[in-house]
């Protein structure tokens, strides 16, 4: 075959030709199977005339041709260039020249090619996953909080620790604020019935204690500084004016924390025991937590030591996928369609800053793992997989057939693949922290 190709950043054109022999000899292997297996009337199976056959096929014949031709072709290119490929188009103008060759071009998307880091013996330090007496109170509080009941308060004004109903309005420079920014708000655009305790943070910063004082039927306009973080970017900085009623005056009335109150909890049980469960929560939920700050710090220290240009098409993907899974949590989580798209620039963008990192994380990984020969078994795979129909409440032989006609197996092997790769890293690392009052340091690089 004569091949040549012109690489590019992330991709390579690959211009190919099959010389005629080859393409004889292939159409020929060809031609031989359709005759051994075809069914043409008034000859019996595999013993139909070649020339028959050839006519009768010959269309079927050409596209596995083509397709052959193709696919031998690519692959010896990627065999002598050492091609690093993520994806392979359809070929353009493929053509059988008269003197019987076969040539074709076709684009292909290549993997960043980079150097890698140095990955072994990086520093982290994770979180104590110890439990204490304070963690344990504070949970019982925040239990406390959301069985509460409240009483209507009608002969005093508001004071700290009070919940306010409030109805309220909001302007930003003397327009409501939906007008004043051109684009929805969100509950800026003003609220009925709100509930607002009165403290510092309770809200927005310093909206809370603004109400202090106030009876029920007063009225007051109380002034916000919107601080940095806040979603909507263009009241970012900006003083926000609340014109607030108050509706009612609510007084928190705490359940008392005693074996009563932990046998609604948990049936028949006692205070000590609910504690001891409350304990054993938070221990997993801090093991969990000390374990992802190792892999977060591994892959942000890997992602500060190199930098490579990454294939924009893969960028756009993943970008729009971003796009659709936050657009869906933040609607999960009570954000209207008309809010998600007053925020729709901020929100692509910052799907295309989660889009780079992750592509260029995957790549790195990827890149290790083939240097340090990690392998995926497939009864890895299909572990994983019988785990995620678990999750989805599938059959897993029903799942399965799923992720095939999706195409997806070689995302869930992906997946593994990055997983033993991110344990590589974290079995290799050097650790310090606190552990239940004891520093763990691994120095196993």
């Amino acid at each position: 075959m004569n091949i040549t190709v012109e690489k590019n950043t992330c991709a390579a054109t690959v211009n190919v030709e099959v010389p005629a022999d080859k393409v004889a000899s292939e159409r020929q292997n060809i031609v031989k199977a359709y005759v051994g297996q075809a069914n043409i009337p008034g000859f019996r199976k595999g013993k139909a005339p070649v020339k028959v056959v050839e006519k009768r096929f010959e269309t079927e014949i050409k596209e596995e041709l083509t397709n052959r031709l193709v696919q031998e072709g690519c692959q010896s290119a990627i065999k002598q260039e050492e091609l690093k490929v993520l994806n392979v188009q359809a070929p353009q103008t493929p053509e059988f020249k008269e003197d019987g060759a076969f040539t074709f071009e076709t684009s292909v998307m290549l993997a960043p090619e980079f150097e890698l880091p140095e990955y072994k013996g990086l520093e982290i330090e994770v979180p104590s996953t110890e439990v204490t007496d304070e963690d344990v109170d504070n949970s019982l509080a925040e239990l406390q909080q959301r069985f509460a009941d409240f009483k209507e308060v009608t002969d005093r004004a508001l004071e700290d620790g009070d919940f306010a109903v409030v109805d309220f309005t909001a302007a930003l420079d003397g327009k409501p604020v939906a007008e004043a920014i051109g684009k929805p708000a969100g509950f800026l655009e003003g609220r009925e019935g709100h509930w607002v305790k009165i403290e510092e943070d309770s809200f927005l910063p310093k909206f809370g204690p603004q109400l202090k004082g106030l009876n029920v039927g007063d009225s007051k306009d109380v002034t916000v500084t919107i601080g940095e973080d806040f979603p909507i970017s263009e009241v970012r900085g900006a003083d926000i004016v609340f014109s607030v009623t108050i509706k009612e005056i609510k007084l928190q009335e705490l359940p008392e924390l005693n074996d009563e109150f932990a046998g609604k909890l948990l049936p028949e049980k006692g205070l000590e025991e609910l504690k001891d469960v409350i304990k054993e929560q938070l221990t997993q939920e801090k093991t969990r937590a000390s374990e992802d700050a190792k892999v977060n710090q591994i892959v942000e220290q890997l992602n500060t030591a190199v930098d490579f240009e990454l294939p924009e098409e893969l960028v756009a993907a993943e970008t729009q996928g971003n796009i659709q899974g936050m657009a869906q949590r933040a609607m999960q989580q009570g954000m209207t369609q008309e809010m998600l798209e007053s925020q729709k620039e901020e929100l692509e963008e910052n799907a295309a800053k989660q889009a780079r990192i992750n592509l260029k994380t995957n790549f790195i990984l990827q890149e290790i793992a083939f240097k340090e020969e990690i392998k995926v078994e497939d009864q890895d795979v299909l572990q994983r997989i019988y785990q995620m129909a678990q999750q989805e409440n599938k059959e897993p032989k029903k799942y399965i057939k799923e992720l095939q006609k999706a195409n997806a197996i070689q995302n869930v092997r992906n997946s593994v693949l990055i997983g033993k790769t991110i344990d590589f890293l974290v079995e290799n690392a050097k650790v310090s922290g606190t552990t239940e009052n004891v520093t763990e340091e691994n120095t196993d690089a």
